[in-house]
């Protein structure tokens, strides 16, 4: 009787794909991302090169996909803000999550070291916007456009703004290390912006 118990090419993909993503992260903790070669990510994850490659163009591209699947593993995949119908307090507590996160070596270095490959990497950029920043910014702007059908936040707000007034003091304070991410800075951030943006 023949075996019939032939390896399974796509669960041995996946896992090699895993590795790749984990090797990668671990690296980047480890030495910093300007260390980070496909040649050690490979070695660590126990995969041929062509292996990476037949996945990613380059080492930007691991970075960027190891970020991703972190962030989806944070809860980024299918993503939808709280609506208590108290918009104060559901932004406070996104944001203090989010201040936390940044703040949390583990997620933090990843995050940095893509933010590194971003800056000379257009087509890297290209694929952030794409497929991590526009989706998360359209499950916000929906949690927004909730306010303002309840009257909490003015009607003809540019949203795009409000998204920008909350996140970008946070993301330069992280960017510079210039501050504490601390729940106290994530709700003056909250106060700040419905101060601007109530009706």
């Amino acid at each position: 009787m023949p075996n019939s118990r032939r390896p399974d090419e796509t669960r041995r993909s996946e896992r090699s794909r895993q590795a790749i993503l984990t090797a990668t992260r671990e690296l980047i903790s480890e030495v910093g991302y300007g260390k980070v070669s496909i040649e050690a990510i490979a070695a660590r994850a126990g995969v041929g090169k062509q292996t990476i490659y037949r996945w990613w163009p380059s080492r930007g591209a691991v970075i960027f996909d190891s970020f991703l699947e972190l962030s989806l593993d944070a809860g980024g995949e299918g993503m939808a803000l709280p609506d208590t119908g108290d918009l104060e307090a559901d932004l406070k507590l996104v944001m203090r999550a989010t201040a936390a996160e940044f703040a949390d070596p583990e997620f933090e270095r990843p995050v940095r070291a893509l933010n590194a490959e971003i800056v000379n990497d257009p087509g890297l950029a290209a694929q952030y916007r794409e497929k991590l920043a526009r989706p998360v910014d359209e499950a916000k702007k929906a949690r927004l456009r909730s306010a303002q059908r309840a009257g909490q936040l003015a009607a003809d707000a540019d949203l795009d703004l409000v998204l920008e007034v909350l996140y970008a003091p946070l993301f330069q304070r992280w960017l510079h290390r210039s501050g504490p991410l601390t729940a106290e800075y994530a709700d003056a951030l909250v106060d700040a912006a419905l101060r601007a943006f109530r009706p």
